[in-house]
């Protein structure tokens, strides 16, 4: 166990450890398809996050929701586009993340991952070699494999229990504020994070205020 305050400190994955797109119109630029493909009014915005929500809840499976949200679109995607655009969401990891695990393990603490994400881009960022600091966390869990995602309190519970870790023995890093508040209201320290500025030297000035890094020399 550590010998700090926490036995565990867990990442979000998108915005803290791993580069994402920060909405559909920069994911539609980054997989290189036409602008104008974006403008599909009001309608298509809602059964977009309503498909997304149940993907990430692991209620459609990809081909499902390819297929149901090309046809939302009326036309303007094809199930082909959206494996593009799903496949350019998630780019490099934030530089220096793995210093922050670094110094996370040399303070005796474990680290875990926590996201709300889906299968198609849990295939790519579960352990493997394109994301050498996300596969190197001990504990990885995600809304789709869990069936609940955050903010609900649930998947806090849940991910505690399958640790078996205390919540008041865990630090928890996100991007959005609002599972940084749920996080504390279930008796998690919680953090945010910025996701427009690097986020190394946010994790390691957080993890220095609570205790688990030392101080930076003057």
């Amino acid at each position: 166990m550590a010998s700090t305050a926490y036995d565990i400190v867990v990442f979000d994955l998108g915005g803290v450890l791993v580069q994402i797109a920060q909405s559909w119109a920069e994911a539609l630029q980054l997989a290189g398809l036409a602008p104008h493909r974006g403008r599909t009014g009001d309608a298509f915005d809602r059964a977009r996050v309503a498909l997304g929500e149940a993907y990430q809840l692991g209620a459609l499976t990809s081909a499902e929701y390819q297929r149901r949200l090309a046809a939302a679109s009326g036309g303007a995607y094809v199930p082909a586009d959206i494996a593009l655009i799903l496949d350019a969401w998630s780019g490099l990891e934030y530089d220096g993340v793995g210093a922050v695990v670094d110094a996370v393990e040399s303070a005796g603490a474990t680290t875990g991952a926590l996201s709300n994400t889906n299968p198609a881009h849990w295939a790519r960022l579960d352990g493997t070699a394109e994301y050498p600091t996300v596969a190197r966390l001990r504990y990885r869990h995600a809304s789709h494999l869990l069936g609940v995602a955050k903010p609900d309190p649930r998947i806090f519970e849940a991910f505690s229990a399958a640790v078996r870790v205390p919540p008041g023995r865990t630090l928890f890093f996100d991007d959005a504020p609002v599972n940084v508040e749920a996080a504390r209201r279930s008796g998690w320290a919680a953090e945010a994070v910025d996701p427009d500025q690097p986020t190394a030297p946010q994790l390691l000035a957080h993890l220095r205020r609570h205790g688990l890094v030392g101080a930076s020399p003057d």
